[in-house]
C-alpha cells in the first residue's frame, strides 16, 4: 500500500513537471512571437482578411515597430486604413511602402485606387500606368481595369472599352471588367452587346446584386421585358439599399404599365 502511494506521488509530480515545463515553453514561443515582425504580419493579414480592422492595424504597427523596412506591412496597413474612411493615414502608408520599394506595384495600384477616390485623377492615372507597365507585375488586369474605370468615368468611351479589354486579356474571369465593358456598351447604345457582358460577370459571380441589376437595366433598355421583369423581381426581395430599391420598383412600374398596353 504504501509503495503504490508513493508510485502515485512520483507519477503525480511527473505530471505536474511537465505542465509546468509545457507552459513555460508556450510562454516562450508567445515572447518569440510578439517579437516575430513575420508573425505579426501574417497575423494583421488573417485580421484583415476577417475584416477586424482594428486588430490588423494593431498588428501591422507592430509589424512595422519590429522591422521599420517591412514594405509588405505598410502595403497592407494602407489597405486596412483605408478601408476603415482613414484616407490621409492609408496615403501616408502607401507612400512609405514605395519609398522602401519603388517597384512593389501592388502598392501603386492601391495607391492609384486611393488617389482616384480623393479625386486625384491625373495622379491615380499615373501609379495605374506604372503598375501596368512593369514587366514583373502579375497582376496587370487590376490596373488595366482602373484605368479603364477611370476613363468610363471621364466619358472617354473608346479608351476605356481597349483597356478594359486589356484587363480581360489579362484575367479572362475578371468579373468587374465584364461588368464594366457592360456599362461602357450601355453607354453606347449598344444594348445587346451590354447584355452579353452583363451575363459574362453575373455567370462568373451570379449573386452579386449589381451585376444582376445591370442585366435588368440591358434587358429593359434593349426591349426584353419579360427577362428584365424576371430578374427585377428576383432580386428586389435581396436589396436593402432603399434608392436601389426605388430604382428597380421605378423599372417595374413601367413594365408593368407597357405590358398592360
Amino acid at each position: 500500500m504504501e509503495g503504490s502511494l508513493k508510485k502515485s506521488l512520483v507519477l503525480l509530480g511527473f505530471f505536474l513537471l511537465l505542465l509546468i515545463n509545457c507552459s513555460s515553453a508556450l510562454k516562450k514561443i508567445e515572447q518569440e512571437r510578439q517579437r516575430d515582425p513575420k508573425y505579426q504580419y501574417n497575423l494583421g493579414l488573417f485580421y484583415l482578411n476577417n475584416n477586424d480592422l482594428d486588430q490588423a492595424i494593431i498588428h501591422l504597427n507592430r509589424a512595422i515597430s519590429l522591422e521599420p523596412r517591412h514594405y509588405l506591412a505598410y502595403n497592407a496597413l494602407g489597405l486596412a486604413l483605408s478601408m476603415k474612411g482613414q484616407l490621409q493615414e492609408a496615403l501616408k502608408a502607401y507612400i512609405k511602402c514605395l519609398e522602401i520599394n519603388p517597384s512593389f506595384s501592388e502598392a501603386r495600384n492601391n495607391l492609384g485606387s486611393l488617389y482616384q477616390e480623393l479625386g486625384y485623377l491625373d495622379k491615380a492615372e499615373e501609379e495605374f500606368r506604372k503598375a501596368l507597365s512593369d514587366p514583373g507585375y502579375q497582376a496587370k488586369e487590376l490596373p488595366a481595369y482602373n484605368l479603364a474605370r477611370l476613363y468610363f468615368l471621364k466619358e472617354k468611351f473608346e479608351e476605356a472599352m481597349a483597356l478594359v479589354n486589356n484587363s480581360l486579356h489579362f484575367n479572362p474571369r475578371l468579373a468587374l471588367a465584364h461588368n464594366l465593358k457592360g456599362l461602357i456598351f450601355q453607354r453606347l447604345n449598344r444594348f445587346s452587346e451590354a447584355i452579353d457582358s452583363f451575363n459574362q460577370a453575373v455567370k462568373l459571380v451570379p449573386d452579386d446584386i449589381n451585376f444582376n441589376l445591370n442585366l435588368a437595366v440591358a434587358y429593359f433598355n434593349d426591349n426584353q421585358l419579360a427577362k428584365a421583369k424576371e430578374i427585377f423581381e428576383r432580386i428586389l426581395p435581396l436589396v436593402k439599399d432603399e434608392t436601389m430599391r426605388q430604382q428597380i420598383a421605378s423599372y417595374l412600374k413601367q413594365i408593368y404599365e407597357k405590358q398592360k398596353l
